[in-house]
């Protein structure tokens, strides 16, 4: 029998109360007391609690921490935090209710964070146990924490002895995801969660006529797709400016602007500069819009390695214009990002309902200054890298609402492709539990306006 899910976040989706009564803080085990040997260093558990931390206890992005915490580390124990710890966020439902029984008072917050991360290096990551049950050990000694390395013992050798009979009737599809976006998402839901318990693979973009590394898969739509863990920048090929990084889903809206050459056209919001590349390898004039500073020039050092070419203006989208009026303009709107939940999973836990509604009134502005920069039968399309009608359908019909737009839905041979994602109306939407048998893809959504 399945049990109800339970995932409830207060500050941390993993606290809240057992049948409605809180629970006390857990005390220090008795073994504590026994003198212990000082713990070797371990860069890659430290950062990874550090960015776990930051999301359960203060809503702290991801990569924030990764950023901040991780300057000077060797990439390989980056790159291990990073997994270790988007392996916690992506189970952390399951993970706190498999915990639940075996916690007689509720730990610190810290406390409950590296016990989860050791369950995710148990169940989920296939880590020794002596190691799993070690390292979190250590990692409590080593960050002030050791009255509660005995309680970490005994907790997570009972995982790695009973962690699947643990397991056995918890609904871990529905206890990963918060119920907000479970109910968001409707029909959908179960088959996006399933996507997000696994890693995303690396998806590349070729620039026409370069040949793609060795070990990667051709998909229907052209990317290339290498495992999940793939480190970009060691391809041949990389420094020669041959490919670049971008889902399958995203490179779609590019594609249903249909034929781009000698038009000009402005990309908005356009930082990392995925779609920016792929317009100007399909010979558009382009101009990239990007707000912030340094994201421009990540843009810019991007374009520059592909060898490729288009105008960089550092502006909000919302005020500039152009000179004159131009023939399209791609808006790739600042979201709520659900859509890349697979590679950010702590969107999961810091995103709220009131952020949505809030990023709405930012994407209408958006959508009303394309119309301002476009000429008369010019072409808008619309995307945002979110799973929420909202961002999405919503947009749209609220814009064609408040009038000068036409809508211009998506033919089947447009999306012969990728065929799945056509909407019953003509517009692109994708998730991640679509092409599972291929790995998955990320949310995306898509619509054409023609300004009238």
């Amino acid at each position: 029998m399945t049990q109800p899910p339970s995932n409830k976040p207060p500050r941390n989706p993993a606290s809240g109360t057992r049948n409605g009564a809180p629970r006390r803080p857990q005390g220090p085990s008795q073994g504590s007391r026994t003198p212990q040997r000082r713990p070797a260093p371990d860069p890659t558990r430290d950062l990874a609690f550090d960015i776990v931390c930051g999301v359960v206890e203060h809503r702290r992005m991801l990569e924030t921490t990764l950023d901040r915490a991780g300057q000077g580390l060797d990439p390989r124990d980056r790159a291990s935090a990073h997994r270790l710890a988007a392996t916690t966020l992506r189970h952390l439902g399951s993970m706190t209710e498999l915990l639940q029984p075996l916690l007689r008072r509720e730990p610190p917050e810290p406390v409950r964070c590296a016990l989860l991360m050791g369950v995710a290096q148990l169940l989920h990551l296939e880590t020794p146990p002596h190691a799993a049950v070690g390292t979190i050990v250590d990692l409590l000694r080593r960050r002030g924490l050791a009255p509660f390395a005995g309680l970490a013992n005994a907790v997570l050798r009972r995982v790695s002895r009973e962690g699947q009979a643990l397991l056995d009737g918890l609904d871990e599809d529905r206890l990963d995801v918060p119920p907000w976006l479970w109910s968001a998402w409707g029909k959908r839901a179960r088959a996006i969660s399933r996507g997000l318990h696994r890693e995303a693979p690396l998806d590349l973009t070729l620039r026409p006529g370069a040949v793609a590394p060795e070990g990667g898969e051709v998909l229907p739509t052209g990317s290339v797709r290498y495992p999940a863990g793939t480190r970009i920048m060691a391809l041949e090929g990389f420094e020669d400016g041959a490919f670049w990084a971008q889902d399958v889903a995203a490179t779609m809206p590019v594609k249903l602007m249909g034929d781009v050459a000698g038009k000009t056209v402005v990309d908005l919001c356009a930082a990392p500069g995925g779609k920016t590349a792929q317009l100007a390898t399909a010979g558009a004039q382009v101009v990239a819009v990007e707000r912030e500073e340094a994201r421009a020039k990540r843009l810019e050092e991007n374009i520059a390695r592909l060898k490729l070419s288009a105008k960089t203006v550092i502006a909000d989208a919302a005020t500039w214009r152009p000179d004159a009026p131009v023939d399209m303009v791609l808006l790739d709107a600042p979201c709520s990002a659900t859509g890349t939940l697979r590679r950010h999973p702590d969107v999961l836990w810091i995103k709220r309902p009131r952020d949505v509604t809030a990023l709405a009134e930012g994407q209408d502005a958006l959508i009303d200054a394309a119309h301002e920069m476009l000429k008369p039968g010019g072409v808008l399309l619309y995307a945002v890298c979110s799973l929420q009608d909202e961002e999405g359908p919503e947009r749209i019909k609220a814009a064609i609402a408040r009038g000068g737009w036409k809508f211009d839905p998506f033919s089947e041979a447009e999306l012969a492709d990728m065929a799945v994602a056509r909407t019953w109306d003509g517009m692109f939407r994708t998730h991640p539990g679509l092409w599972s048998e291929l790995g998955g893809m990320d949310g995306f959504f898509a619509a054409r306006l023609i300004k009238v």
